[in-house]
């Protein structure tokens, strides 16, 4: 299957057998709950550990990078975290296979205000600020996780008319239109 490649997707090599993996609600709810706060801290402790703050630095990009990869594929796509993420494939794909467009118009406004709330964030990393760190970082996941419930949305909308999607889905999970696998 034709896939687009994004930045991202490209920089963390994420291929179907990875997207498969982090379809896993303990992928998908480790990455929501452990990867700002990793960060965050990992770039705040420069204040305390100077230039050994590379350290944890590190470490936070490489979790980042491994958790879409450390837990299995699903035994089951039937819940909101995995369906997410299955609805991110679509939107990070929508070049080439179309989405309707009111989930376009959705996930950008909704990228959009979790994407406002990198700049007091990255404001307050650099000054060493809580309160903007904070409302950053809220911004950012407020905006996150409703971009994260319309995927679920979106995969709602599209895993029935889509069948190229197959490769996406565990092969015990994928039912074909019409039931047939």
């Amino acid at each position: 299957m034709e896939t687009q490649s994004n930045f991202i997707t490209r920089l963390l090599l994420m291929s179907d057998t990875t997207w498969l993996r982090h379809a896993n609600p303990w992928s998908a709810w480790t990455r929501i709950i452990t990867c700002l706060p990793l960060l965050t801290l990992s770039l705040w402790s420069r204040a305390w550990i100077g230039r050994w703050s590379i350290l944890p630095i590190i470490a936070a990009l490489l979790w980042i990078w491994l958790n879409p990869r450390v837990f299995p594929a699903p035994k089951s796509t039937d819940n909101w975290a995995s369906q997410g993420v299955l609805g991110e494939r679509f939107w990070l794909n929508r070049k080439v296979i179309p989405i309707p467009h009111h989930h376009v118009i959705a996930g950008n406004t909704l990228l959009a205000i979790s994407g406002t709330g990198l700049f007091p964030f990255i404001y307050g990393i650099w000054q060493l600020s809580v309160w903007p760190t904070i409302f950053g970082g809220l911004l950012m996941y407020v905006g996150k996780l409703w971009y994260f419930d319309r995927m679920v949305w979106l995969y709602g909308d599209m895993k029935d008319k889509v069948a190229q999607h197959a490769t996406w889905l565990t092969p015990n999970t994928y039912q074909a239109p019409g039931g047939q696998e």
